[in-house]
């Protein structure tokens, strides 16, 4: 009888739906899992095979875990605003909630013919206004708070202001970064204006307003995001691309430094994610050094770890933004301070991280005072100093550290030793072993007992403090798009911001029929008419980030569908954190940092009572695929054929090619095709190699639209099926590893498949029966059994797979037909391939769905092997081996072997005259 893979597939999927076999109550008694995949962002070209491979992991495990036992969460939604979508409106001519909702609907379906067991009446967009509404409260809520340094967590804003009403800024606990806090006394702020008071609210409130650079591009009127500019050009367009500082909302998520550090000691997550987020928060101790300008009464503050080499300071360096270069700028280096100036606008902060080895700078002309000495020291400029991080300024110590030290060698600069142990002729010396030189009242101290003595020191001529810095930097929230949420914020009468009632939310998206960018740098909201609150107040016309509304939807899903909480304190202690979730590890310094951020203040504001969202973190590895690219010569229409030793030589521009025009183990390509595919190939002059080819180079690429190298999961399921699909996908190799996608490869699980049916059918048809299974049988489900629950709490789907295999193998050679033993292995492989394993449990006889079977344990008294493998000795030299039965006499054992033909072989012909039988062991014949 066939395995009708597409009548069987179609079939359960109906059925499932029909029965909302996936929609989940409340827990009951029983205990909860909640499993959750990162949602997607639903695209025009819709998924890949890419992409269902962190949803399979989410769903095998989450069926495996309902079969166990556990009531189990398995919600999903979507990704719904942002950047991309608007692009593809703009680009197609139709509204961005138009385009999206039909994305939405084709990767609705798509998701549903893989068989995931998503709970889809959970299912909500970020774009729903009924969701955005509580990521409006949300803001609203980090709006009217601070972050009281006492308490440890978010309070009331109107706490510090009776705080500063009582006593000024004396008793102040609130968060606030070094450089701007400012002291002021009661009658001070009672005298203080609503301006005055709100531009020292801004400070200390978990979303402010603030100033900041943005990548800015004058030919498309645009901002643009970091992954959208190269080396100083727009990718879109080519187009340069300069820094502009803009005001724009924040969030003080350095206020959370300490507890998002903290909470990664709790979390079942991988070291490298781990260390991806202690290294992105970058905690550092040290001190706050201030420099006073020559002639001037503004100090530039510094920060740094090493104050004991306080007196081998050879320069300051200023980063380009520094407020302070202008006025330090001297007239005769004006000009080229300016040009300099004018340059860095072309380079954002990424850029200047990446550069590596290369540092630029310019010398300001002027001079700041040593806090401890008043010795001069020339202040510069340079690109490797990032206004973001820090002070936006370094005390330059070149002999002691490296970047410093090829700056001062670049510029001619002095490298003064004040640690010895080092050679500082031939690098800085950074190592912190060695005592102080050269150091004042420094001298002979070992690095350990130099910088508090340093530190103290400074602080008593109140020159310095010890601090704690972060390399974190609170995020931009503002976006000038038109595709985001809206931020509930209007302008009163004298320019102030206020946030709009909490019951008068949602403030919805106003229609727009022009949402394009404006080249005068405005926000397309600012286009939008009579959008104003009680029509006298203007709204902000900024939108959210993309990541506000996937910064909370964990929480949203456990109570979808309320209209007067964010989420019911109830169903959320029931639910608590997500168990398990899954997502790619490139989220680790955006989605995951702002989630745990977010969920913390929640915390605080006793939303929630856990201080971490995801207890358990898997980060599933990309699928890659064979990539085309052929090479056209620059400021022409002709591709070469590819030639690693002629490529290598000569300058070509790469243009990547859809994987259906070439053939990926020859890289032949197919012109003809080529030039039908893209109008730039139509013209195009291809010049073919000696054998009459033309050639593109292939290389493995992360299967990416960008690329042209995608595979249409759509495609792999009407010809092999979703079981075919989500088995391969994790036989292809552990899931946290990446792996490159081969259509040929899925042909062995399909092969697979129709092999575990035909365990269930003869000729005639079902076959299989009541008969008691035998040892053998018995002992290949067991060890089965015990293989697969072990690999499953491992998340190791690759063995487990393997293992299927093996047991099937081994019944198809058993001829097992015996329902003991097939019933319980179609449960055990229902997580992987559930369509197969419903319509077999179905035709044994079941009338309710195989999730609500339970899964099978097993018995180790059948791992017991029913063979023992003999040692045959002639005359006491053992010849070869041979296994039989371990339930076998003496008496047949010597039968047997006595009849082998290799026995006679090795006999020669002579007589036996004895045989001993060792049982279990050796058999020896004595001749």
């Amino acid at each position: 009888m066939d395995y009708r893979f597409k009548d069987i597939e179609k079939k359960w999927q109906k059925r499932w739906e029909q029965e909302r076999l996936f929609c989940t109550t409340d827990p009951p008694s029983k205990p909860k899992y909640y499993v959750l995949s990162m949602f997607p962002y639903p695209s025009g070209e819709g998924l890949h095979v890419g992409h269902p491979m962190g949803y399979v992991v989410g769903d095998i495990y989450a069926r495996y875990k309902k079969l166990s036992g556990y009531h189990v969460l398995q919600p999903m939604g979507f990704d719904a605003f942002g950047l991309p979508a608007e692009q593809y409106a703009i680009k197609e001519g139709i509204h961005p909630r138009q385009s999206t909702e039909e994305n939405i609907k084709n990767y609705t379906e798509q998701l549903k013919r893989i068989g995931l067991g998503f709970d889809w009446d959970r299912k909500f967009s970020t774009s729903d206004p009924s969701y955005y509404k509580w990521t409006q409260w949300i803001f609203i809520r980090l709006f009217e708070s601070y972050y009281c340094t006492t308490k440890a967590k978010a309070q009331p804003i109107s706490n510090l202001e009776k705080s500063f009403e009582q006593s000024g800024s004396a008793h102040c606990t609130g968060f606030c970064e070094a450089e701007e806090v400012t002291h002021f006394s009661k009658e001070e702020w009672h005298r203080f204006s609503n301006k005055e008071r709100e531009e020292i609210l801004q400070k200390y409130r978990l979303a402010y307003l603030g100033k900041g650079l943005v990548n800015w591009s004058p030919t498309l009127g645009t901002v643009l995001a970091n992954d959208e500019v190269k080396d100083g050009y727009s990718v879109l367009d080519g187009s340069p691309v300069e820094q502009k500082e803009t005001q724009q909302w924040n969030l003080r998520i350095t206020a959370y430094a300490d507890r998002l550090l903290e909470g990664l000691d709790t979390l079942d997550w991988s070291d490298e994610m781990k260390k991806i987020q202690r290294d992105w928060i970058g905690k550092s101790i040290g001190a706050m050094v201030y420099f006073h300008v020559e002639n001037a009464s503004d100090k530039i503050a510094t920060f740094t770890t090493r104050p004991d080499t306080l007196f081998g300071i050879s320069y300051l360096t200023l980063a380009p933004e520094h407020p302070l270069v202008q006025k330090i700028t001297t007239p005769s280096q004006k000009s080229t301070v300016e040009a300099y100036l004018l340059d860095m606008k072309k380079h954002n902060e990424r850029d200047r991280i990446s550069q590596g080895d290369h540092c630029s700078g310019v010398f300001t002309g002027g001079y700041a005072l040593h806090p401890l000495t008043q010795e001069k020291i020339p202040v510069w400029i340079s690109d490797y100093v990032l206004m973001g991080y820090g002070t936006g300024a370094v005390m330059a110590v070149p002999a002691h550290d490296e970047r410093d030290y090829k700056f001062a060698k670049k510029f001619q600069l002095p490298i003064e030793e004040v640690v010895s142990g080092g050679d500082i002729s031939k690098a800085a010396y950074t190592s912190k072993k060695g005592a102080l030189v050269r150091s004042d009242f420094l001298n002979g101290l070992s690095v350990e007992e130099a910088i508090p003595a340093c530190i103290e020191a400074l602080s008593r001529q109140k020159k310095g403090t010890p601090k704690v810095n972060y390399r974190i930097r609170n995020a931009v929230f503002s976006r000038q798009r038109y595709w985001g949420e809206p931020i509930p914020v209007y302008y009163d009468e004298d320019g102030l911001p206020k946030t709009i009632p909490t019951d008068e939310l949602p403030l919805l998206l106003p229609e727009l029929k022009d949402f394009r960018p404006s080249s005068d740098g405005k926000p397309p909201l600012a286009r939008a008419k009579n959008w104003k609150y009680l029509n006298q107040y203007p709204y902000e016309d900024t939108t959210m980030p993309a990541w506000a509304g996937s910064s909370w939807y964990h929480l949203r899903f456990i109570d979808p569908h309320n209209t007067s909480r964010l989420v019911s304190q109830e169903k959320q202690k029931k639910w608590g954190h997500v168990d398990l979730y899954v997502g790619g590890k490139e989220h680790a310094t955006g989605h995951l940092l702002y989630s745990r951020f977010w969920h913390k203040f929640l915390a605080d504001l006793d939303m929630v009572d856990s201080e971490e969202p995801f207890s358990k973190l898997v980060n599933q590895g990309m699928i890659n695929h064979t990539t085309g690219i052929v090479h056209r010569i620059p400021n022409t229409n002709r591709y070469i054929s590819y030639d690693e030793s002629q490529i290598t030589s000569t300058e070509t521009i790469e243009v990547y090619i859809h994987s259906k025009l070439f053939d990926a183990e020859t890289g032949k390509v197919d012109v003809a095709g080529l030039k039908k595919w893209q109008p730039e190939f139509q013209t195009g002059t291809f010049e073919t190699n000696e054998d009459g080819f033309f050639l593109c180079q292939t290389s493995m690429y992360k299967m990416s639209k960008s690329k042209f190298n995608v595979v249409n999961p759509d495609h792999i399921i009407d010809r092999y099926g979703a079981d075919a699909l989500r088995m391969y996908e994790m036989f292809m190799g552990p899931i946290f590893d990446s792996k490159p996608w081969n259509d040929k490869g899925i042909t062995g699980v399909f092969s697979f498949l129709h092999k575990f049916w035909k365990l269930f059918h003869t000729r005639e048809g079902f076959g299989v029966s009541e008969d008691l299974p035998s040892p053998e049988n018995l002992r290949s489900l067991h060890k089965t059994i015990e293989k697969v629950t072990r690999d499953l709490n491992k998340l190791s789907f690759n063995t487990c797979v393997s293992t299927f295999m093996i047991c099937v193998n081994e019944l198809t050679a058993q001829k097992c037909r015996s329902k003991a033993v097939l019933e319980p292995l179609s449960i055990l492989i229902h997580p992987f391939a559930p369509h197969i394993s419903e319509e077999l449990w179905e035709k044994l006889g079941h009338k309710t769905s195989i999730s609500s079977a339970h899964f099978p344990s097993y018995d180790p008294i059948h791992f017991e092997d029913l063979n023992t493998s003999y040692a045959i000795l002639i005359n006491g030299k053992k010849k070869f081996e041979h296994t039989l039965d371990k339930k076998l006499h003496r008496d047949q054992i010597e039968q047997i072997i006595l009849s082998l033909e290799k026995t006679k072989k090795y006999l020669e012909g002579k007589t036996v005259k004895r045989v001993v039988v060792v049982l279990g062991k050796v058999v020896n014949i004595v001749s």
